[in-house]
C-alpha cells in the first residue's frame, strides 16, 4: 500500500510539472493579427511581442491572416488549440461589427473566445483637407443640411470604424452624407490629401502626421474627452453633436477553453508589456490609450459595443458589399 501510495504522490508531482501551467510557454507563441502589416492592429501586435519575448525567454510570432474584414484570421484563432499558443489581437470589426455586415461568420463572436483584455483604444479624428473651407463641425452640419447627400466622406471600407463613425454622425445630427469607402486606410488618405474627398473619421494615430504638419485640418475628435496628441481640438459633444463618442479598440482574445492557470499568467504578461514605460510611450505617442482591463470588462464592453454598432448597421442598412 505504502509503495503504491508513494507511486501515486510521485505521478502527481509529475503532472504537476508537466501541467501548463508551469511549463507555458515553453514553445513560440503565435499573435495572430486579421489583419494585413502595417496597420494599427499589425503595430500593435509587433510592439506588444517585441516585449513578451524579453519577458518570456521565448520566441513570438506576428502572423497576418487577413481578409473579409478580419473574420478569416479570427476564425483561425477559434479553431486553434486552446492552449495559450495562439493568441488574437485584432480591432473592433470582427468582435463587433462583422458578424452584424457578413453571412456565416466562421466563429460566434460572443461564444468562442475566451476575451482577455481591450488592449488600448483611441478616438476617430473628423478631418478635412488643409485647403478646405470647412473650418469646424458647425460648417460641415451647415454643408450636409444645405446639400444632402453631397460632401463626400472617406473610409477604409464598408463597415470599418471610420464608415460607421460618419453613418453615427449623420443619424445623431439627422443629416445626409455620401459614402466613399476604399480598400483601406492609406488610399483613403492619399485622396483626403489630395482633396479629392472632402472629410473623414480617420483613427486619430493614422493621420496625426498630417494634421501635425499642417496637410490635414482637425475639427474634432470622437472620444468623451479632448485627446493629449491635440488638446485645442473639441469633442464632438463639445460641438454640439451628443451621442457619437466613438473609440476604435484593439483587443486581445484567445480560443474558447484556455486553462485558468495559463489564462491568468497570459493576461498578466499583456498588462505588464503594457505599463512597461517604453511600449506606454510607444503607442500614447501615436494616440493609443492604454486600456488592460480585466477578461470580464472586456466581456461586458463587447456586449455593449456588439448592440450599439448592430442598431447603427441596421438604421443605416449598411451591407459589406
Amino acid at each position: 500500500m505504502k509503495t503504491w501510495f508513494r507511486s501515486f504522490a510521485a505521478l502527481a508531482v509529475s503532472a504537476v510539472i508537466a501541467s501548463p501551467a508551469f511549463a507555458w510557454p515553453d514553445k513560440p507563441v503565435t499573435l495572430l493579427v486579421p489583419f494585413p502589416p502595417g496597420g494599427s492592429t499589425d503595430s500593435l501586435a509587433r510592439t506588444l511581442g517585441a516585449k513578451l519575448q524579453t519577458d518570456w525567454n521565448q520566441t513570438v510570432i506576428v502572423d497576418n491572416k487577413p481578409g473579409a474584414t478580419g473574420t478569416i484570421g479570427a476564425g483561425q484563432v477559434k479553431r486553434s488549440a486552446a492552449d495559450g499558443y495562439t493568441v488574437l489581437v485584432s480591432s473592433l470589426g470582427p468582435f463587433v461589427i462583422a458578424p452584424h455586415l457578413i453571412k456565416n461568420v466562421p466563429y460566434d463572436a460572443s461564444k468562442d473566445f475566451d476575451l482577455l483584455m481591450v488592449a488600448v483604444q483611441a478616438p476617430n479624428v473628423l478631418v478635412v483637407p488643409a485647403v478646405s473651407p470647412y473650418k469646424s463641425v458647425a460648417d460641415v452640419l451647415a454643408a450636409l443640411k444645405k446639400d444632402p447627400g453631397k460632401m463626400s466622406f472617406a473610409s477604409s471600407g464598408n463597415g470599418s470604424s471610420d464608415h460607421l463613425t460618419a453613418e453615427l454622425f449623420w443619424q445623431q445630427t439627422h443629416t445626409e452624407g455620401l459614402h466613399v469607402p476604399y480598400k483601406g486606410g492609406a488610399p483613403a488618405i492619399s485622396d483626403l490629401l489630395g482633396a479629392q474627398v472632402d472629410a473623414s473619421f480617420q483613427n486619430i494615430n493614422a493621420v496625426i502626421s498630417q494634421i501635425q504638419a499642417g496637410k490635414l485640418r482637425a475639427l474634432a475628435v470622437t472620444g468623451d474627452k479632448r485627446s493629449a496628441l491635440l488638446p485645442q481640438v473639441p469633442t464632438l459633444a463639445e460641438s454640439g453633436v451628443k451621442g457619437a463618442d466613438v473609440y476604435s479598440w484593439q483587443a486581445i482574445a484567445a480560443p474558447k477553453g484556455l486553462p485558468a492557470d495559463v489564462k491568468a499568467k497570459l493576461h498578466k504578461s499583456l498588462v505588464a508589456a503594457l505599463q512597461d514605460p517604453a511600449v506606454h510611450k510607444k503607442l500614447t505617442d501615436v494616440g493609443f490609450e492604454i486600456v488592460a482591463n480585466t477578461p470580464e470588462q472586456f466581456a461586458q464592453f463587447q456586449a455593449a459595443e456588439f448592440a450599439r454598432w448592430k442598431k447603427v448597421i441596421e438604421t443605416g442598412k449598411i451591407t459589406a458589399d
